[in-house]
């Protein structure tokens, strides 16, 4: 079959393009004008608080083109990642737990940064006797919904001392406010939350701490910093000054704890002594630093395997990106 001059010159020309799409570098970082963030109201996550309230997201942002900077609360993890699986979110301070839940359902993102490892606690009634896991038998204890933090830690802690999450006690999936009502009005015999609510109910009188989450596993991931596949992808840059200014609110809330509890109290409407009693008092740690909870958060992706939440064993490179961290760390 012979082929004519025109025709050649246009398979050619077809071809040059085709292997010049193929080479060449890649796109500039793709135009994005809001950002969308979701948090929780516990103290693990002042530090998106007092990034927002002092207008370090919109100033360190503002050159990539963004122009608005929204944020959405949520009471517990399940909804906030149920939000980024919908698309509604760009970025995620939430429980390492709910984003494996997530990751193992479809979730195209990555955690790219830690928030605070520990910081939870058992809360009983002041008339509900305790010494050992065997008392928790025939109780009921409002914790956060299945695939949590929480959760996660509580029934694996329970199993381990030989006791059946399932039939020996009564667990109710919960937010903050409404554990908090229940375990007031008698209820719950307990409750199993994240700081600041165990430090509010003591000092309502409706319940002393038995147990910190630090001693079912000590140095457990709790908070991390989740960011879309869509940002790593095309906005690479944008993602490293994220984290950036994640550091930056990071380390002034350590550096500056009353203000941190008055950011808290302010935004929250809450009791700043007592936000500030519950920051001294609890075991949770503040750190922005993803390496040292590799390990752990794949060991909530066995656990949460082993009970059934996830169908699918996640590696830590499905789980994790930490490069980010390393690019600006190394700064």
């Amino acid at each position: 079959m012979k082929i004519t001059t025109i025709a050649f010159i246009s398979i050619m020309l077809v071809a040059a393009v085709f292997l010049s799409g193929c080479t060449s570098a890649p796109e500039e970082d793709a135009a994005i004008t809001e950002i969308n963030i979701g948090y929780q109201p516990s103290t693990h996550q002042i530090a998106h608080m007092t990034a927002m309230e002092k207008g370090w997201w919109a100033e360190d942002l503002a050159p990539f083109g963004v122009e608005a900077v929204n944020e959405f609360e949520f009471p517990t993890g399940a909804p906030e990642m149920q939000a980024m699986l919908a698309g509604e979110l760009d970025v995620a301070y939430v429980g390492a737990a709910p984003v494996i839940s997530a990751l193992a359902t479809g979730l195209d993102a990555k955690i790219v940064a830690a928030v605070n490892t520990q910081g939870s606690d058992l809360v009983l009634r002041p008339e509900v006797p305790y010494e050992s896991p065997e008392d928790l038998k025939g109780l009921t204890i409002a914790t956060f919904p299945p695939g949590t933090i929480q959760d996660t830690l509580f029934r694996d802690w329970l199993i381990e001392n030989g006791i059946d999450p399932v039939n020996d006690l009564e667990i109710k999936a919960m937010g903050p406010g409404p554990a908090k009502a229940a375990i007031a009005a008698g209820q719950v015999d307990g409750v199993f939350l994240p700081h600041p609510s165990p430090t509010f109910i003591e000092a309502e009188g409706n319940g002393r701490t038995v147990l910190a989450s630090g001693e079912i596993m000590p140095d457990h991931p709790c908070c991390v910093l989740v960011v879309s596949g869509d940002l790593i992808r095309n906005n690479p840059e944008m993602v490293e000054q994220i984290i950036m200014t994640h550091i930056k609110a990071i380390e002034y809330d350590s550096a500056n704890l009353e203000e941190a509890s008055e950011t808290y109290g302010t935004k929250l409407t809450a009791d700043q002594e007592i936000v500030l009693e519950s920051l001294e008092d609890w075991d949770g740690v503040w750190s922005a630093d993803p390496r040292p909870l590799v390990d752990s958060t794949v060991e909530y992706a066995n656990i949460q395997y082993e009970l059934g939440f996830i169908n699918e064993e996640l590696t830590a490179e499905d789980i994790f990106d930490v490069s980010f961290y390393e690019a600006v760390s190394e700064e």
